[in-house]
């Protein structure tokens, strides 16, 4: 049996099925992350979900995209609390010009995940820069899930 992967998934990536799905890219990575969050219900992954999450996500102004997206992170298996330590490491990423948010999110996913997944092309493009300095591999859903979910639908 191959491993299951602890998956952080960013806020861009949650509110991604939620797009306009008329540009390829958007809706392949909708197509991805909808896949992810299949398999995350299956057992076959495992969703990791984060105060920093919840207090982003909570400040979604549309009310229906908000709870639904609440709705999905139900399934995740762990939650991060973010604590000192957390917040500390978050400080030494933001010196890397990576925004509060995202460092406070990669802070998190470092601590329990084995893959933090974002659809944004500037933390992305931060975090690949940084990758040294960065203690979790940080992909886009799309090029993740192509490399893993062989693997996975051959056992599910």
């Amino acid at each position: 049996m191959s491993k299951i992967y602890k998956i952080y998934l960013d806020v861009c990536c949650l509110n991604r099925p939620f797009d306009d799905q008329t540009q390829a890219r958007i809706r392949l990575e909708s197509e991805a992350i909808l896949d992810i969050i299949k398999y995350c219900r299956l057992g076959n992954l495992e969703l990791v979900n984060s105060t920093v999450l919840e207090t982003e996500i909570a400040r979604t102004p549309d009310i229906k995209r908000r709870e639904q997206i609440q709705e999905a992170l139900k399934i995740a298996q762990y939650k991060i609390l973010v604590n000192e330590e957390i917040t500390k490491r978050a400080i030494e990423l933001i010196s890397f010009n990576i925004k509060n948010f995202d460092a406070l999110h990669i802070a998190c996913a470092e601590t329990n995940a084995d893959i933090f997944l974002t659809t944004d092309t500037r933390l992305l493009s931060r975090a690949l820069k940084y990758k040294d300095n960065i203690n979790i591999n940080v992909a886009n859903p799309i090029i993740w899930w192509a490399d893993v979910s062989t693997n996975i639908l051959e056992e599910g």
